[in-house]
């Protein structure tokens, strides 16, 4: 495995590590009414959010995916854990592209109705990303990364 594959890869991580926790500390601003500090913390979760989500598609396509290098028997369960994971980061970003247009556009009380909702998700996400990233390079040794083109290609 490249040496930019593995610092993508644990980059990534931090990245989408770092927005749970902005966005915790940003939902605590807001419970304490401090709205000003609540908006920075949250608008730079969503930078984190968003700069894990281009480089992990840059990754993809450039470099490739890493297969799970594990045990077979373990592989069942990580694939549909990591589908899981998957469909909930996509319903997090859904969820979140739609909390900042409400808080953009001023229409505080549909934010604050979903905002929990999208903030509670992406930390669910969060954590399914870590146990996903722990199974891929951390437990098990890493299997080997095909980029988009040659898996497309055959």
């Amino acid at each position: 495995m490249s040496v930019m594959n593995i610092f993508l890869s644990y980059f990534n991580e931090a990245c989408i590590i770092s927005s749970a926790i902005v966005f915790s500390f940003g939902w605590y601003q807001i419970r304490r009414k401090r709205i000003e500090t609540h908006r920075r913390l949250m608008l730079t979760g969503s930078v984190l959010a968003a700069l894990f989500f281009i480089t992990y598609v840059l990754k993809t396509i450039v470099i490739g995916d890493t297969e799970f290098g594990g045990p077979k028997s373990v592989s069942p369960f990580y694939y549909t854990f990591l589908q899981s994971h998957s469909v909930l980061a996509t319903i997090a970003a859904i969820f979140g592209i739609v909390t900042l247009t409400y808080a953009f556009k001023g229409r505080f009380s549909r934010h604050r109705r979903v905002g929990p909702w999208t903030v509670i998700i992406w930390f669910v996400t969060a954590a399914t990303g870590l146990t996903v990233f722990i199974l891929l390079y951390i437990a098990y040794p890493p299997g080997p990364t095909t980029n988009l083109f040659r898996a497309f290609i055959g």
